[in-house]
This record gives C-alpha cells, sequence and structure tokens, in this order.
C-alpha cells in the first residue's frame, strides 16, 4: 500500500489532524489511519514509505498503538518481518479507545477528586463551596463510570440499538418534554 488514492490521503491527513486534538501525536494517528484502512496488516517499512515519516516515529507509533490495544502484530506466513493491524470493528474500536481514556484519566482524577475530599475534609483546609464544587465532579465521574461499566458489557448490536433510538429512549423512561 505504497500509493495512496486521493480520498485515503484526505482521510490520513484528517485523522492526524484529529489525533492533535484528541491530544495524540500526528503521526500516531496517521498510523492508525493507514492501518484502519488497510484490507491487509502491513509491516514498519510499508507504513514509513507510504506515509513518507521516520522509522523511528513509526515504530514509537507502533507501540503506542499496540499499548492502546487497538493494533496488533500479526505475522505473514513466508515473511520474517512483523506486520500490523489495526481493529476493524468501529465499534470495538471505539469501546477500547473509551476503557483506555477511562483507565487513563478518569479513574486517576476520581482517586485524585477523593484524595482533596479526604484532605480538605479531615485539615479544614478548602472552603465550603470548594468542597461542594469537588464533590459535584467527584459525583459525576463515579455516576458516568458506573453506567459506562454498565453499558461497556451489553453486545454491540445492543448499542448500536440502544444509540439509534435516541429522543426514543426519553419516552419510554417518561421524559418527553423540554427542561
Amino acid at each position: 500500500m505504497n500509493t495512496l488514492t486521493p480520498v485515503q490521503q484526505k482521510f490520513i491527513l484528517h485523522w492526524g489532524e484529529m489525533g492533535t486534538r484528541w491530544g495524540i501525536n500526528r503521526t500516531v494517528a496517521q498510523v492508525h489511519a493507514l492501518l484502519f484502512i488497510s484490507p491487509k496488516p502491513l509491516n514498519a517499512d510499508d507504513l514509513v514509505e507510504t506515509l513518507g515519516v521516520a522509522r523511528s516515529n513509526v515504530s514509537t507509533s507502533l507501540k503506542e498503538l499496540q499499548g492502546w490495544g487497538i493494533v496488533k502484530m500479526v505475522h505473514i506466513l513466508g515473511d520474517k518481518r512483523d506486520h500490523f493491524e489495526s481493529l476493524k470493528d468501529v465499534w470495538e474500536l471505539f469501546r477500547v479507545v473509551l476503557n483506555e481514556r477511562k483507565r487513563r484519566e478518569i479513574d486517576p482524577t476520581t482517586q485524585m477528586l477523593n484524595e482533596c475530599i479526604a484532605e480538605a475534609e479531615k485539615n479544614k483546609t478548602a472552603d465550603a463551596y470548594t468542597q461542594e464544587k469537588l464533590r459535584e465532579l467527584r459525583d459525576f465521574f463515579e455516576t458516568t463510570s458506573a453506567w459506562y461499566v454498565q453499558i461497556r458489557q451489553w453486545p454491540t448490536s445492543t448499542i448500536v440499538r440502544f444509540v439509534k433510538l435516541g429522543d426514543k429512549v426519553l419516552k419510554v423512561i417518561g421524559f418527553g418534554g423540554k427542561e
């Protein structure tokens, strides 16, 4: 996959740009984009040549993507080189990314909030307003995390149906008006 079509180029460049907005290195996002749209696993040389980036950037990117669990190494019979492929199921990809972001960002933040609340209560170091806001934020993270833990166990088909229901869910639970 050394020559990209204009559509492939557009997607890979956009995915790289979006990656930077999501806090991910541009090359990491571009490597992922290329692997995602590739019909077959690619080796590091393919990635270097196709994307025009340094091999060290490709190696670092592959390690990061493997750490996220969205790219895996595979072997091709008769080829000694390591090849890589992305998760192809977009729902599973989304689920894996959410799991990682929760583990890397939400869980440590919730822990820090609990520590701040406990310290403020123990030492009376924070004013009542600060304590209230910290508790609200902690409760938000705990509630949304608990909800996410529940729905991440659902089969993909159930999640798709749930998402497509949209506002119909509100009517089922008795909320049909505007706030």
